[in-house]
């Protein structure tokens, strides 16, 4: 063997043993909360244990969402009339990387009177059906768990209120889950003024096979960060298999541009509960690639959505912050690590 081919192949060997056994570096450290209050119920306030009086609240669990879910929760029990009725179940990605018992450890001592449940979703649901999206945070298995939300809540759960873990709720929340579905799968403020066009290719639009799912319809869009979701009929029309069909022709013909949220339109649109537009006001984050200040809508506020690319956190930490972050910092229990050490 010539003298040279020998020394490669000892490096080749070296580098490659090395990488082997290198350790891996450590996860970055969960944040650290303060303890949220005790929030009680109103004196009008069925008993937490009626089981007609559950609230169920469904929002998923990560480290890098991590500090908003944990403002969206205390946000929700602060303006909540019966917040002990309230039962929060939280979905989390089942691998070790994803540290389930450390988030299970940072809510048990951020809440320590809270009702809730922690699933773990198996990312292999979907590893083969999720499609790149215009924004990374859109590509995340996390972020299609909510299909499958009627898989993994007990069947004693039979309706369910989702929300994103970029929000804030500034009223009761008992207002949005009593309102009536009218026989709908589905319960979401609506934007008919949008272009639904806009929200898949224009292959999409081309191919009549596709574009023909909505010749019976007049789809609105709505945002999946906040909805109301009859768990029982969408168990009986097996729902979570029609969103799966779509996400299967996504991989094969590129149909849609933004995550999990095309699927919903595909098989929603045009067959929703409306709900008034002061419980999702929604683009606080702005658009999927500056993330640039918006201001709200007109009318009235019950919650407040940082959809898009800006977060409040990330753009107070930066030091800057848009005009309407500062609606969200009241809620922010992050524990900031003091600037000077007294040892």
């Amino acid at each position: 063997m010539p003298p040279n081919l020998h020394l490669l192949l000892s490096t080749a060997l070296l580098l490659l043993t090395s990488l082997h056994f290198a350790a891996p570096s450590a996860a970055a450290p969960l944040p650290h909360f303060r303890e949220a209050p005790a929030f009680r119920n109103g004196r009008e306030c069925p008993h937490p244990t009626t089981p007609a009086a559950s609230i169920h609240i469904a929002m998923t669990l990560d480290a890098t969402y991590l500090r908003g879910s944990i403002a969206a929760v205390l946000s929700v029990l602060h303006h909540s009339t019966c917040p002990e009725n309230i039962s929060f179940h939280f979905l989390t990605l089942s691998s070790p990387h994803h540290r389930p018992n450390h988030l299970l450890n940072t809510i048990l001592t951020t809440f320590p009177y809270l009702s809730f449940n922690l699933y773990r979703f198996d990312h292999n649901l979907v590893k083969n059906k999720i499609s790149l999206s215009v924004r990374r945070a859109l590509d995340q298995p996390l972020n299609y768990a909510r299909i499958y939300l009627a898989d993994l809540l007990p069947f004693s759960v039979r309706r369910v209120i989702y929300f994103d873990s970029d929000l804030i709720v500034v009223d009761d929340v008992g207002k949005l889950w009593g309102i009536n579905l009218n026989g709908k799968i589905l319960g979401a403020p609506e934007y008919c003024h949008a272009n639904f066009s806009s929200y898949f290719t224009s292959g999409f639009w081309s191919n009549p096979v596709f574009s023909g799912f909505f010749r019976d319809r007049r789809p609105c869009y709505f945002n999946t960060g906040v909805m109301v979701i009859d768990l029982d009929k969408w168990r009986e029309g097996r729902y979570t298999e029609k969103l799966e069909v779509w996400m299967r022709i996504q991989k094969k013909y590129r149909i849609y541009e933004l995550g999990s949220l095309p699927p919903f339109l595909l098989v929603f649109a045009g067959n929703v509960e409306p709900v008034e537009h002061r419980w999702n006001q929604h683009g606080l984050g702005g658009d999927n690639l500056e993330g640039l200040c918006r201001d709200l809508h007109p009318g009235p506020v019950s919650l407040l959505h940082w959809s898009g690319k800006g977060k409040p956190w990330l753009r107070i930490d930066s030091k800057k912050p848009c005009p309407l972050d500062s609606l969200w910092a009241p809620y922010d229990l992050f524990l900031h690590e003091p600037l000077f050490s007294d040892s």
